[in-house]
């Protein structure tokens, strides 16, 4: 299995993170971001045991293939 990197975040100052991934074998995205610890936000979702919140800039959306700017004058 090969990820492909769709993108960084263009405007991080040290160029590594957040970044979006692309798993084409199990059609997936994974997203490396910055970790959610805020107790007030966190309180406001369901998150499983399982799984984690991370955070990245809403200009990232860009790099999500299915996303058309166009459609959305907001993104």
């Amino acid at each position: 299995m090969a990820l492909i990197r769709l993108g960084k975040d263009p405007e991080s100052p040290s160029g590594g993170s957040p970044t979006i991934y692309l798993d084409d074998e199990k059609d997936t995205y994974l997203v490396q971001g910055w970790k959610v610890e805020d107790g007030e936000r966190l309180g406001q979702m369901d998150i499983p045991g399982h799984e984690t919140v991370v955070e990245i800039p809403r200009r990232m959306v860009q790099f999500f293939q299915e996303v058309k700017s166009d459609e959305d004058p907001d993104v």
